[in-house]
């Protein structure tokens, strides 16, 4: 093996512009290829093809003129009457069930053009307006044809009210909206933030989306290995020197470096990023940590970056009070992803 020597995450200082952050809007590289015909609804579960048929419909009610002249109006227009149908649809349902693939389908099949669409989690969406401000985010995304927001959290009231305004200004302009929302498995139907309440959450909003159940298994766990268990500190480094393009570094360095970086760059941080090696994983000590640690798993699953690690397996990074507590969702998300990002990574120990 040609042994080079590996990046640092811990020494990239990366700069972003604004319009980069709205360019990169579109469904993640592991969903570029997606469309409704590649989902593959469960016989047994007759809600997920009800599903693409009604996102489809959707979708195909989306072309021509968008509703308000691309979002300017004459001092003296009327301003348009509200839809007679809902501009918006809420896919609803556990984890795994297929709503990424399903809300990146509907924006590869609406009618328009890449830049009149934006696609992004809910937490990139509030990046967004951190960079651009709320006037000038609502003057950029109000041209659009389409704003589609996955996994929409209702877990930060402020930020929650944010983008509910937002989306209302959006929905004024004729933007159609679709969004996502994880529940946690084994949680159906018990105290879950559910399509109620995502509903009454954002004031005002409720007559513009359709909710639409999907019910399901989560497909990550049908006939998948088992996680690898974390490697030596000698095995991690000796592959990441063994792997072009590889970064390592040890895990609790990297926490201190997210805290110095925006969690709107770190896309940005991993790009060019063939693998990330890092020795010495440990449980987060605390939840700010933990919030910034969620936002780099999200960008590397969407990157399909592997990850290679020592130390603590990924289960153990949460304490059981911030598995118990209001942020349970994005950790349950984030081990989900480690796990499925360490599983790929197992080929760079054997190769």
């Amino acid at each position: 093996m040609t042994e080079a020597a590996p990046q640092s995450l811990c020494a990239r200082e990366p700069v972003v512009p604004a319009d980069r952050l709205v360019a990169e809007m579109v469904p993640p590289p592991r969903f570029d290829a997606v469309r409704f015909e590649t989902y593959l609804p469960d016989p047994n579960q007759p809600s997920q093809t009800e599903a693409v048929r009604v996102l489809g419909s959707f979708a195909a009610g989306l072309g021509g003129a968008h509703a308000t002249g691309a979002g300017r109006r004459r001092w003296f227009a009327r301003k348009p009457a509200a839809p007679a149908a809902p501009r918006g649809v809420y896919l609803d349902g556990g984890y795994g069930v297929g709503k990424t693939h399903l809300l990146a389908s509907l924006w590869h099949a609406t009618p328009a053009e890449p830049s009149l669409k934006a696609f992004g989690t809910f937490v990139e969406l509030t990046n967004l307006v951190g960079a651009l401000g709320f006037q000038q985010t609502v003057a950029t995304l109000s041209g659009h044809r389409l704003l589609c927001i996955d996994e929409f959290e209702l877990d930060d009231p402020g930020d929650t009210v944010l983008v509910s305004t937002l989306l209302g200004k959006l929905v004024d302009a004729g933007v159609a909206l679709a969004a996502t929302s994880n529940t946690l498995p084994g949680k159906l139907g018990e105290g879950r933030f559910a399509a109620a309440d995502f509903l009454r959450e954002i004031q005002g909003l409720s007559a513009h989306f359709r909710p639409l159940r999907i019910d399901g298994e989560d497909y990550r766990h049908r006939g998948l290995p088992e996680a690898p268990p974390p490697y030596a500190d000698e095995q991690v480094t000796r592959a990441a020197r063994a792997t072009p393009g590889a970064s390592l570094d040890a895990f609790p360095d990297l926490l201190e470096h997210l805290a110095r970086v925006h969690p709107s760059r770190y896309g940005a941080l991993t790009d060019g990023i063939a693998a990330v090696c890092l020795t010495g994983v440990a449980p987060v000590p605390d939840q700010s940590t933990a919030l910034r640690l969620v936002v780099l798993a999200d960008r590397l699953y969407d990157r399909e970056v592997p990850v290679l690690a020592s130390g603590q397996p990924f289960d153990r990074l949460f304490s059981d009070e911030m598995l118990n507590g209001g942020y349970r969702k994005k950790y349950f998300r984030a081990i989900s992803r480690l796990t499925a990002l360490a599983r790929d990574a197992k080929g760079l120990v054997e190769q």
